[in-house]
């Protein structure tokens, strides 16, 4: 078997808006799936869900887009029917539920990265890659099973300079794993970056579940002054357990802060 991790950012890396609160937060939400399971299941019952409450042709399917949801616009206007939104949110909690994958957060604190490291700094995005590399190579350790990455663009100069980062990793390692440990676990040099448009599914599960996973990390830590109860939250409780774990430990694996 193949896994895949498909990964999603809220927030953004520049630095210069770290003081403001509304920006201090970066965070990198990984999704964690085997690739056939993709293909015979997740996909297609991804697809059924568009199909069941959307109007789509497949010279333009319909790509999930959480902003695009939540603000109800097209081609998602039917949910400001409110029987219609129950009903839809109702059946993606239960996808949610019943689909395979396992979920990797890290979430950087800009401000206080900038603070600690006022001469070298890292790009927060960059950084953020890195560590969850290394969480990825720990999962699939764990099950003894090989992977590769999955970026959705954003935008030629951008994916240019991620690609040469993930490209230094796998070729010198990090801190906490040597280059020779990667061969084992990562199946290509090459970083996937891919277009929204493509109607990937792994890339639209990590989209929808970035910004949940982003107020479960900042709750985790105590960092959170949202306090509102929305429906992120229930999708807080449907996806909770499938956060990496190892030895029953969430901390540093499923979820990690930095810096």
């Amino acid at each position: 078997m193949k896994y895949r991790i498909y990964i999603d950012e809220v927030g953004n890396s520049d630095l210069k808006s770290s003081e403001n609160p509304n920006h201090r937060y970066l965070s990198l939400t990984g999704v964690v799936v085997e690739l056939d399971y993709i293909k015979k299941v997740l996909s297609p019952q991804m697809e059924n869900l568009k199909s069941k409450y959307f109007e789509q042709h497949p010279d333009e399917p319909i790509i999930f887009h959480r902003k695009e949801l939540v603000n109800k616009k097209y081609p998602f206007s039917l949910l400001n029917n409110p029987e219609l939104e129950k009903a839809f949110n109702n059946d993606f909690l239960e996808c949610l539920s019943k689909w395979n994958f396992k979920i990797i957060t890290v979430l950087i604190d800009k401000k206080e990265h900038s603070q600690k490291y006022s001469v070298w700094r890292y790009d927060p995005y960059h950084y953020a890659m890195a560590i969850i590399f290394e969480r990825y190579h720990l999962r699939l350790k764990e099950i003894r099973n090989e992977g590769d990455m999955m970026f959705e663009s954003r935008g030629g100069k951008e994916d240019m300079r991620l690609k040469e980062s993930y490209r230094k990793i796998f070729k010198d390692g990090t801190d906490y794993i040597k280059p020779e440990d990667i061969d084992e676990t990562l199946t290509s040099k090459e970083l996937k970056i891919k277009q929204k448009s493509a109607n990937i599914s792994g890339l639209q599960l990590a989209d929808l579940i970035a910004y949940p996973c982003r107020k479960f990390v900042l709750n985790f830590y105590h960092l959170q002054t949202d306090n509102r109860n929305t429906f992120n939250d229930k999708i807080i409780d449907v996806i909770k357990p499938k956060f990496f774990q190892k030895d029953n430990k969430i901390d540093g694996y499923g979820v990690k802060l930095l810096p």
